[in-house]
């Protein structure tokens, strides 16, 4: 997708060889005709998959999935990281632990947004080693649906998580997949590219 590439180019900013900060546009300070294209983008990828929701994490996640679930026309749902006084009792609750803040979460979505039967997709800012993306797919499989797909927005293919999720069996697409963020640069896959792994 070239208009993220440009963005990730442009704005995103290396910290060390595992992190890419891109705050100006993604997970803090929002683009919100860039997240319109990647909304679109993912239903161009996953159209005929009969999606009936959108799943994503707080907060970074939102952003694209609603993007994407009003493209879809469908709900957009998303898993809570922060306890809420309102959301305690008919929960699925997974533990997700997080590489860049070094620290797990427990996260909950309550049982009354995702029914048996139901085609979720679900969207993430981030892949890296697959964590949220598991943990989201457990809740969907603990209600009875089925993961429609994972879409992406940013996947750093040098950490383990698109071999992860793919072998086991989920449909991914990454809109923009990153080689490596050696020496302070990111360098993009080629679109056929597979790393050894």
């Amino acid at each position: 997708m070239k208009l993220l590439k440009q963005k990730v180019m442009n704005e995103g900013i290396v910290l060390g060889s595992g992190v890419l900060k891109v705050d100006s546009f993604l997970n803090h300070q929002m683009d919100p005709v860039l997240m319109r294209e990647v909304g679109r983008e993912f239903t161009r990828r996953f159209a005929g998959e009969e999606i009936t929701k959108v799943l994503t994490i707080e907060s970074s996640g939102i952003a694209p999935g609603i993007m994407t679930a009003l493209e879809l026309g469908v709900p957009l749902i998303f898993a809570r990281k922060q306890k809420s006084l309102t959301l305690t009792e008919d929960i699925f609750v997974e533990k997700v632990y997080s590489f860049t803040k070094k620290e797990s979460n427990e996260i909950t979505v309550s049982k009354k947004f995702i029914a048996a039967g139901e085609r979720v997709l679900i969207v993430d800012d981030f892949l890296a080693n697959g964590e949220a993306a598991f943990g989201l797919a457990r809740i969907v499989e603990q209600a009875g649906g089925s993961v429609a797909g994972i879409g992406i927005v940013i996947e750093k293919s040098f950490q383990p998580g698109n071999r992860l999720l793919q072998e086991a069996g989920y449909r991914l697409e990454s809109l923009v997949r990153i080689a490596s963020l050696e020496d302070g640069r990111v360098t993009f896959m080629e679109e056929d590219e597979v790393l050894p792994g």
